[in-house]
């Protein structure tokens, strides 16, 4: 051991205790504390909105409407309100349950149900026999009396089955044989009581067939009507004609209504009517009685076919504005025949059809602002489809194509009138 040592052991050192702390906070210089500001929310102009919700409102696909302007309607009050108003534009009934949902809605008692009543102008209203909590005939015209700015009515009635299971689409005989009552006098009191109805759309899937001739004497404002289902009948013992003069008919029967019943249904529409759309061809006889007595005033013609037969009788109807034949095969008769006051025209195109006579109409019409085709199978490699499309490119003519038979036509719905 050495000397060093030997001292350390001897006389050892004192031991010194320090009591130590430590600090890990950071320090900063003193400074003046930060004023947050208030948010300040920027209000978009109610017009704006108003114009935003309206592009965007969609009269073709109420589902559609359903989801947007529901969640438009949680943005903030000023939304909701015009939300709920472009909603309640076209409304649809198919059970007693939504009647009472719709009634509580539009109570004419407060300020909001008087508002949204008022906005109404479509309804759509199924009859169902069938169902078990069917929305009642009374009910529906309470429903109708709601609105008084009503002006669109959409009414299917269902005949009672006998529990067989309906096909979807089906139009079979024996469905539309099915029984449904017609309209109490007091139904038809309280429907004379609403609002003036212009446009009706009536399918009848039942024997019954007095419905349609009640609806008709009930609303002589009656402008535009269609009519599908059974076959209407003429009113027995009925020697008044229908008082309406509509500008727009529509039909769609698997079996054409009878020369009489369309004399009684148009003989104050003589010169009035201007739209005439068939979704099935009529007989041979019935469509030339409709030419013959309304072809010259005639601006608008919608036919699922035109074979050699109709393309005579078409050579009537010397003020055609528009005209719209659904299969892609036709006459070239009918187009060369067609008159110089047409402006838009509809036609069906495959690989055989004649696209010629099309083309010499748009190059020499002074007034053609449209054409719409629709492809058939193989339509898109005709050899003259560039042509058309160059040929309304030249003279500023509106071409739409669609592949879609319900898009091709919802364009041709009666634009020209």
């Amino acid at each position: 051991m050495g000397l060093f040592s030997l001292l350390d052991v001897l006389f050892p050192s004192p031991t010194i205790t320090h009591d130590l702390t430590s600090d890990l906070t950071t320090t900063y210089p003193p400074r003046k504390p930060v004023l947050r500001r208030a948010k300040h929310v920027v209000h978009v102009p109610i017009e704006i909105v108003m114009n935003i919700l309206e592009v965007a409102y969609d009269e073709d696909d109420l589902q559609a409407n359903l989801g947007l302007f529901a969640n438009c309607s949680q943005v903030c009050r000023d939304w909701s309100f015009l939300s709920q108003k472009l909603l309640f534009r076209q409304v649809t009934l198919h059970s007693q349950t939504a009647y009472i949902s719709f009634q509580q809605a539009v109570e004419r008692s407060t300020a909001r149900g008087r508002m949204l009543g008022d906005t109404v102008v479509r309804m759509h209203v199924v009859l169902d026999h069938n169902q078990p909590y069917r929305i009642s005939e009374r009910s529906f015209a309470w429903a109708v009396t709601l609105c008084p700015n009503l002006r669109e009515l959409d009414l299917a009635l269902y005949g009672q089955g006998s529990g067989v299971q309906d096909v979807v689409c089906s139009a079979d005989v024996p469905r539309m044989q099915r029984p449904a009552p017609a309209f109490d006098d007091h139904t038809v009191a309280i429907l004379r009581s609403g609002p003036r109805i212009s446009s009706l759309q009536f399918s009848n899937w039942s024997d019954n067939s007095s419905s349609l001739p009640q609806l008709l004497d009930i609303w002589p404002s009656l402008k535009s009507l269609s009519i599908s289902g059974t076959p209407p009948k003429l009113p027995s013992g009925s020697a008044a004609s229908f008082s309406c003069t509509l500008e727009e008919l529509r039909m769609n029967f698997q079996t054409s209504p009878s020369a009489d019943f369309m004399k009684w249904l148009l003989h104050n529409s003589e010169s009035t009517l201007r739209s005439l759309r068939f979704d099935r061809m009529p007989s041979p006889d019935l469509f030339e009685y409709l030419v013959s007595e309304h072809g010259p005033t005639l601006q608008s013609l919608s036919l699922p076919a035109c074979a050699a037969q109709e393309s005579v009788s078409l050579q009537q109807c010397q003020a055609l504005r528009e005209l719209r034949i659904e299969s892609a095969w036709s006459p070239s008769a009918v187009h060369r025949s067609l008159p110089c006051t047409l402006e838009h025209i509809a036609i069906g195109v495959d690989m055989d059809t004649s696209l010629q006579p099309v083309l010499q109409n748009i190059k020499r019409s002074g007034v053609m602002k449209s054409v719409t085709v629709h492809i058939w199978h193989g339509g898109e490699r005709h050899p003259l489809l560039p042509s058309l499309r160059i040929a309304c490119a030249l003279r500023g003519v509106e071409l739409k194509i669609t592949r879609d038979i319900r898009t091709f036509r919802a364009m041709t719905a009666c634009e020209y009138l």
